[in-house]
């Protein structure tokens, strides 16, 4: 039978930011948040997929999504994808907050914006940015015309009057969120202690094509997804139930070279950061290699990024379909090829997968479950220091000077990644040949199928 994945039922009532680019909708988002998930530049059509995270305002919880700029000026060459994204989030939604840039007065790409939210039937408030600046207060009266009603005067980047407009987004919604609270108690009772989220960074090169593999795993066109490198900037964030597991797929930036990234100019730099950040609180790390080009220098050095931060890794070949009909010895002296070039990942398993065809994702899936499963295990006292008795007759460490060093008691320090610390008679240090020894021999034994194993080594107070 097929593992067939689906997308979590949402549960929580949805609140839209809409407006124009460069109208300040996610400084707005990142203010309401309270958290820096949106990247913001002086840049027109900066935003370009859709983000969601969970907000509560007074005890009242619902999604808040911040969509790229509607209508209005930009130079962006993916701005109609970005507009068709636009407007399934509006229809999508529970509640609209169309925001306006005060300084800049009323533009007719305002009026165009309006004009979706009528017609799309759904409830909405108007938020004016930017009234901190003394030239915005001439132009207020100005957006009335647009006939919404109630009107509030913020300053996203300072706060001002974003109580009030929260104020009146959960008064807004009303039974919408009385009924995501009920369906949110109702889940929690339902779900199986046991079940945990499980956070999973897509990273890799430009156009390796992680954002059309994340689609395929949610079976939907989430995430923009063109041939112009670069396409996605934000790291976002989507849910996923399968067999009852949630996982959290966060689809990341490209990475490209430092050097590269640092002449790029601003976007592409707090892009990677992002990335990078994504990686840091990952469990499951999926590095996704373009399998026509194979494995690079930067492909190592992304997954060496990885590998550092302690997640589980899965190398995952994607346009696999475009490997069709060349044997089993290619296949062969493919994965040899990715191997040597990413031999400190050897542990870590390797996917063929298509992200066009779906090919193989329900397996890459059981494969995220796996690996994070592995990097909580957790091994008994009694039976690691049997294994370290035995696997140091056979193999004792290294003398230090004329001292025979001996591991007199091991231990594990904690999970997430393995940690084990060896305590000797006199070494502070293994080198790094027997420490990979000890390391491959654990995983012999024990399993930790795709985590980094840390060791450290203590001298025994005598």
């Amino acid at each position: 039978m097929p593992l067939t994945p689906r997308r979590a039922r949402r549960r929580l009532p949805s609140v839209v930011l809409v407006g124009r680019p460069n109208v300040g909708k996610s400084t707005l988002f990142n203010r309401l948040t309270g958290q820096r998930r949106a990247i913001v530049t002086p840049v027109a059509g900066t935003t370009r997929d859709v983000i969601a995270l969970p907000a509560e305002w007074r005890g009242v919880p619902f999604e808040l999504v911040d969509t790229g700029g509607m209508f209005g000026a930009s130079e962006d060459p993916l701005h109609e994808l970005v507009l068709e994204r636009g407007h399934r989030a509006v229809a999508d939604a529970d509640l609209v907050v169309l925001v306006v840039d005060g300084r800049e007065g009323l533009m007719p790409g305002d009026r165009e914006i309006a004009r979706a939210i009528r017609e799309a039937s759904k409830p909405a408030v108007l938020a004016i940015n930017k009234t901190d600046d003394r030239r915005a207060q001439r132009s207020v009266l100005e957006f009335y015309q647009l006939g919404f009603d109630p009107v509030f005067e913020i300053s996203a980047e300072h706060g001002q009057g974003t109580g009030d407009l929260l104020d009146a987004v959960v008064e807004q919604l009303g039974p919408a969120s009385r009924t995501a609270r009920a369906a949110d108690e109702g889940a929690a009772a339902d779900a199986p202690a046991a079940a945990s989220e499980i956070n999973i960074a897509v990273i890799g090169r430009p156009n390796a094509g992680k954002s059309s593999l994340v689609n395929r795993l949610l079976r939907e066109e989430r995430m923009i997804v063109s041939e112009m490198p670069g396409t996605t900037r934000d790291s976002v964030d989507s849910l996923l139930t399968w067999h009852r597991r949630r996982f959290r797929l966060v689809d990341t930036a490209g990475i490209r070279r430092p050097g590269r990234v640092a002449r790029s100019g601003q976007i592409e730099s707090i892009s990677v950061l992002l990335a990078r950040r994504a990686m840091q609180s990952a469990d499951v790390a999926v590095v996704v290699i373009d399998a026509v080009e194979g494995a690079t220098d930067q492909d190592a050095a992304i997954a060496g990024e990885a590998e550092r931060t302690g997640c589980g890794v899965i190398v995952a070949a994607n346009k696999w379909d475009l490997m069709k009909g060349r044997g089993p010895e290619f296949v062969k002296e493919f994965d040899e090829a990715l191997r040597r070039q990413l031999k400190f990942l050897d542990y870590a398993p390797v996917m063929h997968v298509s992200a066009v065809t779906g090919e193989r994702t329900p397996r890459l899936l059981e494969m995220i479950d796996r690996v994070a499963a592995s990097r909580m295990t957790r091994v008994k006292t009694a039976e690691l220091n049997a294994f370290i008795k035995k696997i140091t007759a056979q193999q004792p460490p290294p003398h230090q000077g004329r001292s025979e060093v001996r591991i007199m008691y091991a231990a594990q320090a904690g999970v997430a990644p393995p940690t084990f610390v060896l305590f000797t008679n006199v070494a502070i240090k293994f080198h790094f040949s027997y420490e990979r020894f000890l390391v491959n021999r654990l995983r012999d034994e024990f399993g930790f199928m795709g985590t980094p194993i840390r060791l450290h080594v203590r001298r025994r107070r005598k």
